[in-house]
């Protein structure tokens, strides 16, 4: 099983910009194809964004499309999320997760960091 660690989350203004890691170990990390969800309080985790084992495909959730971007660096084990241009809406608790393809339906995911908190300020 491979073990996920995220970090980068904080507080920021609207408009303003994050840069969330996740990293990996335990297991060989271009295996995995790597998520991003998110869940704000008092509703479900969705789905944010996926890359597959050599980064060559993304796919986005439209509430995020153009905003954020994902991105991987399999030499360091590391999964990215970049978050430009931030809105209240997008203050929630952010996962990174790891399954066999990329996917938008989390249960296909099979191993989930802790989690990091994004605050987003109006």
């Amino acid at each position: 099983q491979v073990q996920l660690v995220e970090s980068g989350g904080g507080l920021v203004q609207a408009g303003g910009s994050l840069r969330l890691s996740c990293a990996a170990s335990g297991r060989t990390f271009t295996n995995y194809a790597m998520g991003w969800f998110r869940q704000a309080p008092g509703k479900e985790r969705e789905f944010v964004s996926t890359i597959s084992q050599s980064g060559a495909t993304t796919y986005y959730a439209d509430s995020v499309k153009g905003r954020f971007t994902i991105s991987r660096e399999n030499a360091k084990n590391t999964v990215y999320l970049q978050m430009n241009s931030l809105k209240p809406e997008d203050t929630a608790v952010y996962y990174c997760a790891a399954a066999p393809m990329a996917s938008v339906i989390q249960t296909r995911y099979n191993a989930w960091g802790q989690g990091t908190q994004v605050t987003v300020s109006s």
